[in-house]
């Protein structure tokens, strides 16, 4: 018997999670057939607060009063009673229902409705009523639209700019594969952080990100610096999932060659049995050292940790970020 906690209808929602993959089957209709996958027991070094404090539930009123989508919810955040405690949510734009079926990734697959042209004001919004000082916005894959959703990103950013200028805005996007002029789109609306990530090295591509392109969205990060060189770019890998250590560090040479400022490392967590497994527990020493061998390839910030995420601490980075990019230029 396992256990799903759903944050998204408000209640403890308990189902087996056997052969038939009920819940799975509402929320990966792909997955539901594939056999149940080991689930490793978690480490004494993941250990993670539970969500339900008073200013937790503030930040969840706030989300529910205004519609709106969070991945913190959707993707099962490890780090959502820590950050919602601090009133920090990650907004995901443009619905709850993903064109692709990642190996990883706990958020729903199927059909997605028509954009809401409502949602940019109704996150700027609850940006205002947080009152946060950075925000990260990141979205599901739309393949479906014309242009990836490149013109909805870019008016959420917009309407932010309007009702909290002060806000530092970062966005966390999809590779915008095959849609032609849909980063520059993105780029023209100048956030502050364009982060994309790899989510792990090329020769796992196939059976942990099958709908992406490695080498595209290392191009893609590249093409921002070449579009905007003041926009702060970031990347973000799990471990976990079967890596070679020296896999991670040709990555890390790859950021690098495309002038990303910022990675992030963190453990891969399996959703339910029927994700891809965990393979191994990457062990804080083993974080420890690829962050001091990422700072000595160049990254101007760098997270890793069993339980960094892309947003993570995201505004105590940003301003760490900003900083290390003075101290290089001598300013």
């Amino acid at each position: 018997m396992a256990v799903v906690l759903d944050l998204i209808n408000g209640k403890d929602r308990r189902a087996k999670l056997g052969a038939s993959g009920d819940v799975e089957a509402k929320r990966h209709p792909e997955k539901a057939h594939r056999p149940d996958q080991p689930v490793l027991r978690k480490p004494e070094w993941i250990r993670v607060k539970a969500p339900g404090s008073p200013k937790w539930a503030e930040t969840n009123r706030i989300v529910r009063d205004n519609k709106l989508v969070t991945v913190c919810e959707e993707a099962g955040c490890p780090n959502i009673g820590e950050c919602w405690e601090k009133k920090h949510a990650t907004f995901m734009i443009m619905g709850d229902t993903c064109t692709r079926a990642c190996a990883f990734c706990n958020v729903k697959t199927g059909l997605p409705q028509a954009l809401d042209p409502t949602e940019p004001e109704s996150v700027a919004t609850a940006v205002a009523k947080l009152g946060l000082q950075h925000v990260v916005i990141t979205s599901v894959d739309r393949d479906d639209l014309a242009d990836g959703g490149a013109a909805h990103f870019a008016a959420v950013i917009r309407a932010i700019r309007a009702r909290s200028p002060k806000t530092t805005i970062e966005i966390l996007t999809p590779d915008f594969l095959r849609k032609k002029g849909a980063l520059e789109v993105v780029v023209a609306a100048r956030p502050d952080v364009f982060n994309h990530n790899l989510e792990t090295v090329p020769s796992k591509y196939l059976k942990v990100r099958p709908g992406a392109r490695y080498f595209h969205s290392i191009r893609l990060l590249q093409q921002v610096k070449e579009l905007d060189p003041s926009i702060f770019t970031k990347s973000g890998i799990m471990v976990g999932l079967g890596e070679e250590r020296n896999e991670v560090l040709q990555l890390m040479d790859d950021l690098r060659s495309a002038e990303v400022d910022f990675i992030t490392i963190g453990q891969y967590l399996q959703p339910t049995k029927k994700h891809h497994p965990i393979l191994r527990f990457v062990t804080p020493d083993e974080f420890k050292a690829y962050e001091t061998t990422a700072y000595a390839k160049g990254f101007l910030m760098v997270s890793s940790s069993p339980l960094t995420r892309s947003s993570h601490h995201a505004g105590e980075d940003f301003e760490r970020l900003k900083a290390a990019r003075s101290l290089k230029l001598g300013l």
